[in-house]
């Protein structure tokens, strides 16, 4: 069965499956044979090893999480922009728990420069134009708000929010005026404060 439809694309999206429903830490060449039946060595004319196969669901997780977003910020500008794109991304982690880890997964330079996650990066700067920061603070904004949306995504995620009368919905959206409400009124760098050495 396996053997005559396998492919890497196949394997891949098998394998992201295989990380929403039991965790991305969990999947190797050998659980995603066992998924189909085979032994290991079917899967290895497909990807090299248990780190390729991760890799490739981390590109296909960057890749998916882009398009959702793009499709979120389409016509939008301001509030409704960053709340587009938070909702986006806070979504995707909560129905895909394994893909969105694996989105975390570090990747060499050369491979993260290949993938979506400089779309991921673009978007959020095209997202911060609407606020006119200048440099570093148009940097210091984009980290800001990916460790917000990876902070709130990864907690609620592991049910750090479950405890507490206060719905995590109720939260998010004052989170994200409380974003909109600092990112228009950025506070200038303190006096005396002086960028990168210019080497």
């Amino acid at each position: 069965m396996a053997r005559a439809g396998l492919n890497t694309e196949r394997l891949v999206r098998a394998g992201a499956e295989l990380a929403d429903e039991v965790g991305f830490d969990k999947v190797t060449v050998s659980a995603l044979a066992r998924r189909f039946g085979v032994k290991d060595a079917s899967l290895y004319s497909h990807v090299k090893n248990s780190q390729d196969l991760k890799t490739r669901i981390a590109l296909l997780a960057l890749e998916e999480l882009a398009d959702r977003v793009a499709d979120a910020l389409a016509g939008r500008a301001g509030r409704d922009a960053l709340a587009a794109f938070a909702d986006a991304y806070r979504r995707y982690a909560r129905e895909h728990p394994g893909r969105y880890a694996a989105a975390q997964l570090p990747l060499d330079t050369e491979t993260a420069l290949a993938s979506a996650g400089v779309r991921h990066a673009q978007m959020t700067r095209a997202l911060l134009r609407g606020y006119h920061l200048a440099e570093p603070d148009e940097t210091d904004a984009v980290r800001l708000l990916g460790s917000t949306f990876h902070g709130y995504a990864t907690l609620e995620g592991s049910g750090g929010f479950s405890h507490t009368a206060r719905s995590a919905d109720d939260s998010w959206a004052r989170i994200i005026d409380g974003l909109d409400a600092l990112l228009r009124a950025w506070p200038a760098p303190p006096t005396g404060a002086t960028g990168p050495s210019p080497d």
